[in-house]
């Protein structure tokens, strides 16, 4: 029986509605696989091996039948005892921890690293560290609108007076937090530039203003390198430039384009590479703007309007890859 750990924040508080996480317990509960959870506080490194304080966890019949949150009662979900584990006691972990991405997620990935000669972490842990969701982008800049990334405020400025237009975003940003349109002759552009770069200490990222993303910021789910056929394109609600479902923003599924499709095949061989085996991309029109990587969502909704099991699909490969390390 394969033994999975998901890394995580307290089941108790997920959203029932549309995490992805829950998604994956279904998932993994349905394969019959064994499930223990634990917050990422709850790692320490004993005699040069990483353990956990782990619980096992299981989610009610009815729950996993149709992961409908209106069938879930108090009892949806149930959780053992604590107890201390290496992480060689199990096959797969799947860092599924929320962001901040801050120097305690930073250690997490350390202490993961230090188990990866026996078990598979989802993500790669070093990738999880190196891939800045904003800023791997920027490694396939054929399928990125023009940009710059600086803490000192006259680079942006010149980027501004070239594209109008422009939108700044603190480079550890999520959920569409600390990001701003800037339209051309914008009064408070100095404040928001001093601001977002912490008086010119930390870079951000200016982006060219993309008009499409009236009809939405795209997101674009790949498994183990290979796109899903649909994507997510979260619609900003009226009044708001932010299209993230987090700043209120619509989800309406779509096809891919033949557009989105070439970008996700561009960055597919790089993903695998890097042991990234579940990812979201956010496309806007015909640009690549990030690619998200520490706990990508959106399984819910795509399931839901396309009658998918994303999370089904990625532990096909799990398991695939699992048996090929044999």
């Amino acid at each position: 029986m394969i033994r999975a750990a998901f890394i995580m924040d307290p089941i108790v508080g997920l959203n029932l509605k549309k995490d992805s996480t829950l998604a994956m317990l279904r998932a993994v509960q349905l394969r019959g696989w064994k499930i223990h959870c634990l917050d990422s506080s709850e790692l320490f490194l004993k005699d040069s091996q990483t353990w956990g304080r782990f619980r096992s966890v299981s989610l009610s019949s009815a729950f996993v039948e149709s992961l409908d949150h209106k069938r879930a009662d108090n009892n949806w979900f149930q959780l053992g005892e604590v107890g201390e584990l290496p992480l060689c006691e199990f096959d797969v972990v799947f860092m599924r921890k929320d962001p901040p991405f801050n120097m305690q997620y930073i250690y997490t990935t350390y202490l993961l690293e230090k188990a990866q000669d026996t078990t598979l972490i989802v993500n790669d842990p070093q990738s999880l560290r190196n891939c800045n969701e904003k800023l791997f982008a920027t490694n396939f800049p054929q399928c990125c609108p023009p940009l710059i990334v600086s803490a000192n405020s006259e680079p942006i400025r010149d980027f501004q007076k070239e594209q109008g237009h422009m939108v700044l975003k603190k480079l550890d940003g999520m959920g569409g937090s600390s990001v701003f349109r800037v339209m051309d002759g914008d009064p408070n552009l100095g404040v928001i530039i001093e601001t977002l770069t912490d008086q010119g200490r930390e870079p951000i990222m200016a982006q060219q203003y993309l008009p499409e993303i009236s009809d939405g910021d795209k997101r674009i789910l790949i498994v183990n390198g290979k796109p899903l056929d649909y994507a997510l394109a979260r619609i900003p609600k009226k009044g708001e430039a932010r299209a993230n479902l987090a700043a209120g923003g619509t989800g309406r599924g779509q096809p891919l384009s033949e557009r989105d499709r070439w970008i996700a095949n561009e960055i597919g061989p790089e993903l695998v590479k890097r042991g990234l085996m579940f990812v979201g991309i956010d496309v806007i029109g015909d640009y690549l703007t990030e690619i998200n990587v520490t706990c990508p969502t959106c399984i819910r909704e795509l399931d839901t309007q396309f009658s998918l099991d994303i999370a089904g699909m990625l532990m096909d490969q799990v398991q695939a890859k699992l048996a090929n390390s044999e």
